[in-house]
């Protein structure tokens, strides 16, 4: 009997990569309210505007929006196959823009670019930069962003066949956000059912506010998550093959650690409805099921939006923990930082002025 070309996929490695080629990701998805309800049971989210038709409506949008990490997951899983199914570790974010709001019954896909190459010192492994886009149904972006992922070699010691670091801004221009967030009617935006008084106008750079509350993660949740962004990779799903791993189990997905830490932030910054963009971010340590999150968050800036008098950014640095609430506000220890510290997320949101 002859041999057959084998018809799975192992994933790419790092000497699969080529400068500037694209990539078309599989698996067009359809955003639902099941989606929703799911999100809003893994993480509790209490923001009214994506909580609401009726609220949402009354500041003028069609309907209430997804959660924009939720938009954010989605996009980002259909990458996975093609980008990180072999990733040592996904080492961070920047340039991230939420261009359109989304709604349920839209179809979100996904490409992404390569923009960068760089093999490590060690020789084994590489890192691979990429642009992704997510579109809608009707080819319109809803979301781009930057990340760079630690992926191995097939072949440990191959020299990289091009190398090229791209340079991403530093926090992306206030002047270029509120694509996804409309006009809003400030005169009916409802302080006691979105749950905080405080406004834009009420915060001031350098403050801290510790979110108070922790949420502990459950084995079955992060599995139910990854899942529903359709992301398969192999660290957060196969415990047998984590045995072998550095931590001998499974990671949870980065992304879940946003989320949670999102979700929490709504103590303290309950009308920052919307993410406007994500400049920059970093898994500083692992997360492991069992273990509780808590978080703070400081204002970096604050900034008018060219235009607008509706709504006002303040890009924020979100830190969560584990296992440590955020009442000193834990972030650097000596040169590195603090041993509890799990994310390091800076980003616009948006609040009505």
């Amino acid at each position: 009997m002859s041999e057959t070309a084998p018809k799975t996929n192992p994933g790419r490695f790092f000497e699969d990569f080529a400068l500037g080629e694209q990539i078309v990701h599989a698996t067009p998805r359809t955003v639902t309210g099941g989606d929703v309800s799911l999100y809003t049971a893994l993480y509790g989210p209490r923001f009214a505007v994506q909580s609401s038709d009726d609220f949402a409506k009354a500041l003028g949008y069609p309907a209430a929006p997804v959660d924009d990490l939720l938009v954010f997951h989605i996009v980002f899983g259909k990458t996975v196959p093609d980008i990180s199914l072999n990733a040592v570790a996904n080492l961070g974010y920047a340039d991230g823009r939420f261009l359109r709001p989304v709604f349920p019954g839209d179809t979100l896909s996904t490409t992404s670019k390569v923009i960068g190459l760089k093999q490590t010192s060690s020789g084994d492994a590489g890192i691979v930069y990429v642009r992704s886009i997510g579109r809608n149904q009707h080819g319109d972006a809803v979301l781009s962003y930057v990340r760079w992922v630690l992926v191995r070699k097939r072949a440990p010691g191959t020299p990289a066949h091009a190398e090229h670091v791209p340079e991403v801004p530093k926090a992306v221009p206030a002047a270029e956000l509120g694509g996804a967030c409309p006009p809003i009617a400030l005169s009916a935006y409802d302080e006691a059912l979105a749950g905080s008084p405080y406004r834009w106008g009420d915060y001031a750079k350098g403050e801290r506010i510790d979110h108070v509350d922790g949420m502990t993660v459950e084995e079955a949740e992060h599995q139910l998550a990854t899942r529903l962004y359709q992301n398969t990779a192999k660290v957060h799903f196969d415990a047998h093959a984590a045995k072998e791993s550095r931590f001998g189990m499974r990671l949870i997905y980065g992304g879940h650690v946003i989320s949670l830490a999102r979700a929490l932030s709504f103590n303290g910054l309950g009308n920052a409805f919307q993410i406007a963009a994500i400049n920059g971010g970093r898994h500083v340590a692992p997360l492991f099921a069992g273990d509780t999150v808590y978080a703070w968050s400081e204002v970096i800036e604050s900034a008018e939006l060219p235009g607008r008098s509706d709504v006002g950014a303040l890009r924020l640095r979100l830190v969560a923990t584990k296992n440590q609430p955020c009442g000193e506000h834990p972030l650097r220890a000596g040169e590195g930082y603090d041993p509890s510290v799990i994310l390091d997320f800076d980003y616009w949101a948006l609040l009505p002025r």
